[in-house]
């Protein structure tokens, strides 16, 4: 599945217009840092354009995402650590998907509908339970 979900209202995420920097820590605790460019984000699927999540992927960092970034699956839970701020508030469609994922936190997010606008660095945790044990081995 990839695309737009048809039942879920669009949320109010400004793209980023400045530089910043994305640190991802895997679920192995490897982190990787990311410079982001927002002359070259990616405005495909999945995921909202500017979504971590499309970050994420498009700088070679594998992040589970079932649904296809369409906010209708959990598999793309992150935790935001810092730089919380800069991102798109949660609106009520990712909330009930967060409430279906396993380990929720306050700084629990959708990486596909989070999206960051560059006003700060943005600091991110993949969960250890977040793997594909089935495409990934053990």
């Amino acid at each position: 599945m990839a695309g737009k979900n048809p039942f879920l209202t669009a949320p109010d995420a400004a793209v980023a217009d400045r530089p910043f920097s994305l640190v991802v820590i895997d679920e192995a605790g490897k982190e990787v840092t990311l410079a982001v460019d927002p002359a070259r984000l990616p405005n495909a699927e999945p995921g909202l354009p500017g979504s971590v999540l499309s970050i994420l992927l498009a700088g070679g960092v594998s992040l589970e995402h079932s649904c296809g970034g369409v906010c209708a699956c959990s598999t793309c839970h992150i935790y935001v650590e810092s730089g919380a701020s800069s991102c798109n508030e949660a609106n009520d469609d990712e909330a009930d998907m967060l409430d279906t994922a396993p380990a929720l936190k306050s700084t629990s997010r959708l990486a596909c509908q989070c999206v960051p606008d560059g006003s700060a660095a943005l600091r991110v945790r993949i969960p250890r339970w977040n793997r594909n044990a089935v495409k990934e081995g053990h």
